[in-house]
């Protein structure tokens, strides 16, 4: 069926719309501007408006009756925002001081876009959080003024309606969704202080005991703070700029909850290292996290802060879920290779692992279906580009820039929710660009002393698989306590010596085993009442498995060192002495 979700592409080319699948081609609604100048564009949150600043003008256009509503003399805007129901459009230019040093001009201005006029402006001089926030009924507006929140009610900016004082309130995030608006502020430590994260209710702000909720902290020297879709708890991540044990170049994070209810709990996540990304469930009930050193671990969370289901490890630092959030995509962009896997959150079932190599940044389709990931500069600087996915893996459409020219954003018109009704999860792929093959990766350097040599036998570390594909006791997926775990093992290794004691006496012989995951830990099931030959074929078996794993790895692209190729030419040779010797029992 045809889409009617424009992504918006900017860059050294200019400034264009694309009709969205399946046809892809330049959007006659939207009039290109072939401006090499376009610092910022916006669109409003249903998607009915458009604004961008060119270097020349800020024009805001209606996408749904393709005509020019307003054009404001702002040249050097480099953002802009609407507010939530399209009554105001908010724009921001650099700071500047006069050359005498007096104090420069007002940099924020808020438009009225009913009449075009400026309702009014102020002097905000950080680019961070420069933006006003806006509750989604715009009954409320609020910024951060000299380390207090103000609040304005219904557009009126000429009068401050409220105040939020606390000794210093560094962040603030209003909730989403229908009043009441309630707030999360974060007021840095001081003095051996702890630093604390609080929510209220709008406008009860009478001091600490007019509180939802409170939770104080001592590692932290910022924070996130992400509300849930229906503004019954945040997710707080607290960083450090410096790792005091020397473990991390990130600093050290911890990531905690806290309900609107006034409960909150430390998030127990079982790998060290930094948090990457941290994404609520639009179902509002359960959130993802990825974390840990390299292979990342992703784990999703329930609102008692239990494990719901573990994803194992990775290359991987975000998680991404769908609109409606029926699947999820765990990827490893930046410095990683741009894997993608993604999965049924319904079922846990993994639906495909597209790559997109380079990828800089990356974004859901309002209808669920697609996705699209970008190239940009000024992140990199060659290569860019951008495809549009379907979820099953297929690239439907992919577009490179010629090489002497910038990508710098791709972003979808934005729809109101519920424009799309959630569709079934397909496993299989849909139609589209014939699958190109992803690059080998190259192997690991060596040094040209070593290059002769056999390569070290240990990994770094070991890959754990996701928690419905490892060996389990029993069906179910709750985690469980370190003594199951223990009595697990022991179970599974006697389970195991007593099917390898079954194997070995129907399998004929010269027939290999499948590998066994729980076969690690278990003795020999049969014994030939002599040591020595006992000892050989234990060493015979781990060896036969050692090549299988390799061959394993030759099968999923990995570029095999010369005497792990030599290893595998021996397995006939093994397999020929492993049977002379069991023969003998």
């Amino acid at each position: 069926t045809s889409c009617l979700f424009p992504p918006a592409v900017r860059g050294s080319e200019g400034l264009y719309m694309v009709n969205g699948p399946p046809s892809f081609t330049e959007s006659t609604a939207f009039q290109r501007d072939s401006g090499k100048n376009c610092k910022a564009v916006a669109f409003s949150k249903d998607g009915s408006l458009f604004a961008w600043c060119n270097g020349q003008k800020v024009n805001v256009v209606s996408i749904t009756r393709a005509e020019l509503l307003h054009s404001f003399d702002l040249p050097k805007t480099v953002y802009l925002e609407f507010s939530p129901k399209n009554n105001v459009l908010a724009t921001w230019q650099a700071y500047t001081t006069a050359k005498d040093g007096t104090a420069g001009v007002p940099n924020l201005q808020l438009h009225d876009l009913k009449t075009g006029k400026c309702l009014k402006s102020f002097i905000q001089k950080k680019m961070q959080n420069w933006c006003p926030c806006w509750a989604d009924d715009e009954s409320i507006c609020a910024r951060n003024v000299n380390n207090e929140v103000h609040f304005f009610e219904n557009n009126n900016f000429n009068t401050i309606a409220n105040k939020l004082h606390l000794q210093k309130v560094s962040d603030f995030v209003l909730s989403p969704g229908a009043q009441p608006t309630k707030v999360a502020v974060y007021v840095p430590g001081s003095k051996g202080a702890p630093s604390f994260v609080r929510l209220y209710q709008y406008p009860n702000f009478g001091g600490p005991q007019s509180a939802l909720a409170n939770k104080s902290f001592f590692k932290a020297d910022k924070v996130t703070m992400l509300w849930n879709k229906k503004a019954t708890a945040v997710l707080v991540i607290a960083s450090t700029e410096v790792d005091k044990s020397g473990a991390s170049y990130y600093g050290e994070q911890t990531l905690h909850y806290v309900a609107a209810s006034g409960e909150s709990a430390v998030v127990q996540l079982p790998k060290n290292g930094p948090i990457y990304d941290v994404a609520w469930s639009p179902s509002s009930v359960e959130f993802c996290a990825v974390y840990g050193f390299m292979p990342a671990k992703a784990t999703v969370f329930n609102l008692k802060c239990d494990p719901v289901f573990d994803f194992g490890t990775g290359p991987r630092n975000a998680a991404y879920y769908s609109p409606h959030g029926h699947i999820l995509v765990l990827a490893g962009f930046g410095n990683l290779r741009g894997q993608m896997e993604v999965w049924d959150v319904r079922s846990y079932k993994l639906i495909s692992k597209p790559v997109a190599s380079d990828s800089t940044s990356f974004a859901w389709c309002p209808d669920g279906e697609h996705m699209v990931t970008a190239t940009c500069a000024p992140r990199l600087r060659v290569g860019n580009g951008y495809k549009v996915w379907h979820y099953t893996g297929r690239v439907l459409h992919a577009r490179e820039v010629p090489a002497e020219q910038e990508l710098w954003q791709v972003c979808w018109q934005p729809f109101p929710d519920g424009a799309f009704p959630e569709r079934a999860v397909r496993h299989q792929a849909a139609p589209g660009e014939p699958p190109r093959a992803a690059p080998r990766p190259a192997p690991a350097y060596r040094p040209p002393a070593l290059r002769d040599r056999p390569g070290p036998s240990a990994r770094l570390h070991e890959d754990e698989p996701p928690q419905n594909m490892k060996p389990q006791l029993g069906g179910g997926d709750k985690p469980l306590s370190k003594t199951a775990l223990k009595n697990q093992r022991k179970h599974e290794a006697k389970k195991a010596a007593k099917q390898e004691a079954k194997a070995d006496a129907h399998q004929g012989p010269g027939q290999v085993k499948p590998p066994q995951s729980a076969q690690q830990n278990t003795v020999p099931a049969m014994t030939t009442g002599d040591p020595e030959v006992d000892k050989k074929i234990k060493n015979l078996k781990k060896k036969l498995k050692a090549i299988e794993q390799l061959k394993e790895q030759a099968a999923a692209g990995k570029q095999l060192e010369k005497n792990q190729v030599e290893k595998i030419q021996k397995e006939a040779a093994l397999l020929k002495e492993l049977e002379d010797l069991e023969l003998g029992v």
